[in-house]
């Protein structure tokens, strides 16, 4: 999946092997860490003017990816991981239908290029783009980083389980 504006231009190719390489080592790192406890290969490239079109849009991509991904097959639909690192504990449940995100997060301690905002853009876009219902909620921590890489991997696990095969559709309605 392509995005190109006057503002960034990202690849996002799931299930390939490739780097991350957006140019934010914080981003990276935290996309990597989604990559490893989705337990699906991500090759992303980047180029932007700031780094909040970087975060947003690339949830846009992100999402329309795997959206693409999940196109036509039954899956589990429902997701969910509490992880704890460190001095954090962070609780995520996701749900395949519909865009929603609730982002209860509040960090005592702030870390550099560890930013609640640019999270929270890139979490909203995603969610958009790929019709999901994100719940992610600060248990415990204080270090910004430690609560933010807790969010990454609990919601690499949650996509992991949401995304796998399903017994039919998975909706009492008849449709999502």
């Amino acid at each position: 999946m392509e995005r190109k504006t006057r503002e960034v231009e990202i690849s996002v190719k799931l299930n390939e092997e490739g780097e991350i390489d957006t140019g934010d080592k914080v981003f990276d790192h935290l996309l990597t860490s989604l990559s490893f406890y989705m337990e699906r290969e991500l090759a992303i490239s980047a180029s932007w003017d700031l780094r909040h079109h970087l975060w947003e849009d690339l949830g846009l991509t992100l999402g329309e990816e795997l959206r693409n991904h999940i196109k036509e097959r039954n899956i589990a639909r429902f997701g969910n991981a509490v992880v704890p690192m460190d001095d954090a504990l962070v609780l995520v449940a996701v749900d395949i239908s519909r865009p929603y995100l609730k982002f209860d997060v509040d960090i005592d301690e702030p870390e550099e290029g560890f930013q609640e905002t640019l999270v929270r853009e890139f979490l909203w876009a995603l969610a958009k783009s790929l019709g999901v219902t994100i719940h992610i909620k600060q248990l415990n921590g204080t270090n910004g980083h430690h609560v933010i890489e807790a969010a990454f991997k609990a919601l690499g696990m949650a996509f992991k389980d949401a995304m796998s095969d399903g017994e039919g559709l998975r909706s009492t309605k008849g449709v999502l």
